[in-house]
């Protein structure tokens, strides 16, 4: 028995570059995964949002809705959130005014920004959006589909993966 194998040492093989290609083949995978899953859940928040006859909002706008909560925020603060893009959280907060689902104000200190909150109808919006999450949350447990365990170990890793990717934005460009 060699030294380099009695302390555990183990001389780089061909496996290297075969378990390159399975993490990189796994990883697009996974990249696939969270772009499907997050048109799928647009889906669901569509398909519920039409069984209670409520056509006048989309998805976005929904969800939107629902991440603003009980905060009062400014387009900037979602955006740097990382929930939306530039034009898409202003178009789409505009329509939520326009619609009645928001109430903006100026800020006082600086002018040129808008501070925005949900109205009564947009917080009962909020509260059928959050009320789909707790059922579908429910039905995950209940199905055993996954547990708590699991679910921490997802949330876990795709903040990690996002920590990566913002370090990659700020550092290398």
């Amino acid at each position: 028995m060699s030294l380099m194998s009695e302390l555990g040492v183990q001389k780089e093989t061909s496996t290297k570059p075969a378990q390159n290609a399975a993490f990189m083949s796994s990883y697009l995978d996974s990249l696939t995964m969270v772009e499907r899953l997050h048109r799928l859940l647009l889906d669901v928040i569509k398909d519920e949002f039409e069984r209670l006859g409520i056509l006048e909002l989309n998805s976005v706008q929904a969800l939107l809705l629902f991440n603003v909560g009980d905060n009062e925020v400014t387009a900037g603060e979602l955006k740097s959130r990382g929930y939306y893009q530039g034009s898409n959280v202003s178009y789409n907060l505009k329509k939520l005014v326009e619609m009645g689902f928001m109430h903006h104000e100026r800020c006082h200190v600086d002018r040129r920004s808008v501070r925005v909150r949900l109205t009564e109808k947009g917080r009962k919006i909020r509260d059928i959006v959050s009320n789909l999450f707790m059922a579908h949350a429910q039905g995950l447990q209940d199905r055993s589909v996954v547990d708590l365990d699991g679910i921490d170990h997802i949330a876990t890793t795709l903040r990690r993966i996002e920590r990566y990717w913002a370090n990659q934005i700020r550092y290398i460009y």
